[in-house]
């Protein structure tokens, strides 16, 4: 099956930003190839735009404090194993503590880089990274990989706090819904929020139904539209019932 997400406020929205793009660097990171490493520095340039909010590590702290209260609330449940909510509270304990240790805003330190900021400063333009424009980091390019990845690891890794704290609380959301069979007749679904709070909405199809869902959402209802993808052409609607998982999931 695909699963596909749908955040429904705009922190949700930023934490699984944030998500795609850490898995991209640690991904091409991971690999030998110049073109890989370029792809993993442009990553990084854009977790620079995603997490440039003063705020953020303190939104961050802030929900993991409320989780382990909530956790706190399960000790001495007969039915909660004991040995994982201890795994659990520590695992929330020691994100929270990397996260207060981080100084200063997010990447800051790669900020008073002046060679990754020119790098920056032409990743934005088409092309604007060709050798020509940025000799030097031409060479870079060229160096062995396995400098060019430990360049990379002592950039990412001070902001490995963010990902650890972000992937607990993703899970934590991920793992509060209760997912549920429904049906798109004529391709089409729509459910009345009626009081519900959810921040993220996730579907699943099969993979051989060929059909993509498209989302919308209000603080009323969200409405679920299966079209056909078309790479060509626009996406034609589904004009066959559907048969999807659905899932609201809320903190």
């Amino acid at each position: 099956m695909i699963t596909y997400e749908y955040p429904l406020s705009e922190r949700i929205r930023t934490l699984l930003r944030l998500e795609d793009l850490f898995d991209k660097v640690v991904h091409f990171t991971l690999a030998d190839g110049a073109y890989e490493h370029n792809a993993a520095i442009h990553a990084i340039f854009e977790i620079l735009e995603v997490a440039g909010r003063a705020d953020l590590k303190v939104d961050l702290v802030q929900e993991l404090e409320r989780q382990r209260q909530i956790l706190l609330g399960f000790r001495d449940n007969p039915h909660i194993s004991e040995e994982a909510l201890a795994g659990a509270l520590y695992e929330i304990e020691q994100a929270s503590s990397a996260l207060l240790a981080m100084a200063g805003r997010v990447g800051q330190y790669l900020r008073d880089s002046e060679w990754l900021m020119a790098i920056r400063s032409r990743a934005g333009i088409p092309g604007g990274s060709c050798e020509f424009d940025l000799p030097s980091y031409h060479y870079w390019l060229n160096h062995d990989s396995a400098q060019r990845r430990h360049d990379l690891q002592t950039w990412t890794s001070p902001m490995f706090p963010l990902r650890d704290g972000l992937a607990i609380i993703l899970r934590l959301l991920r793992e509060s819904g209760r997912p549920e069979y429904q049906l798109a007749r004529q391709g089409s679904y729509q459910m009345m929020m009626s009081g519900r709070n959810a921040q993220l909405v996730r579907v699943r199809v099969q993979r051989d139904d060929k059909v993509i869902p498209e989302i919308s959402a209000n603080r009323y209802a969200f409405n679920i539209r299966f079209v056909f993808p078309d790479t060509i052409s626009r996406p034609r609607p589904a004009e066959t019932d559907v048969r999807f998982e659905l899932t609201c999931c809320t903190l």
